[in-house]
């Protein structure tokens, strides 16, 4: 508010000297030029010796009066059309002002992003933005081939069997118990060795000393 003051208080100056020196130019203006009516009227009556040296001096005075007064009314024109033609500085400042006002009031707006909606004006449309590109993740699961199959032979159950392929579908529990009876007991025997081995070198060794 203070820099709106300002500038509208040097922009009612500047205008005030203006129309100051206007009026002043206009006064200049308006003054009639004396000069050479008085030395007209002075220099119609009879003047003889000392008169005529007064009567020049007289009219030197008025001449010079009036070009002093001529040369003040061109002055003062000058300095109007010079204060005319200068731009105003307070309007030049507000308007500057007021543009960078602007400026910070587009930066200060809110950068609208549309991602799900497209608006209907035209200048939103802009800010539009594009559909986000998802990657693509790959199944690590699908790329492994599935097992092949096993194709059984159709022929193969098609072919004649063993005549004595019924007892041994019904022996085969018991040969499978058999089976493991036997390495049970082969396993005890292996023990059984190696503790008689342990023994007889313990008696050698003892016979020895």
């Amino acid at each position: 508010m203070t820099t709106e003051e300002d500038s509208i208080d040097q922009a009612s100056s500047a205008r005030r000297e203006r129309l100051e020196a206007l009026r002043a130019a206009k006064e200049y203006l308006s003054t009639p030029d004396d000069g050479p009516d008085q030395d007209e009227s002075k220099g119609e009556g009879p003047v003889d010796g000392h008169g005529d040296k007064k009567a020049v001096a007289v009219e030197e005075d008025l001449i010079e009066q009036a070009a002093a007064a001529r040369r003040e009314r061109l002055k003062a024109l000058r300095t109007a059309k010079e204060l005319l033609d200068m731009p105003d500085e307070g309007s030049v400042h507000s308007h500057s002002n007021a543009e960078d006002s602007e400026e910070n009031e587009e930066d200060k707006m809110p950068n609208m992003k549309f991602r799900n909606y497209l608006p209907h004006d035209k200048q939103l449309q802009e800010g539009k933005l594009t559909p986000a590109v998802l990657p693509k993740f790959e199944d690590p699961a699908a790329a492994v081939p599935p097992p092949p199959e096993k194709i059984e032979d159709p022929f193969v159950n098609i072919a004649p069997k063993k005549p004595n392929w019924d007892l041994r579908r019904d022996v085969q529990k018991k040969l499978d118990k058999l089976e493991r009876r036997t390495q049970k007991a082969i396993y005890q025997l292996m023990q059984e060795q190696e503790k008689e081995k342990e023994a007889l070198e313990a008696e050698n060794g003892e016979a020895e000393d």
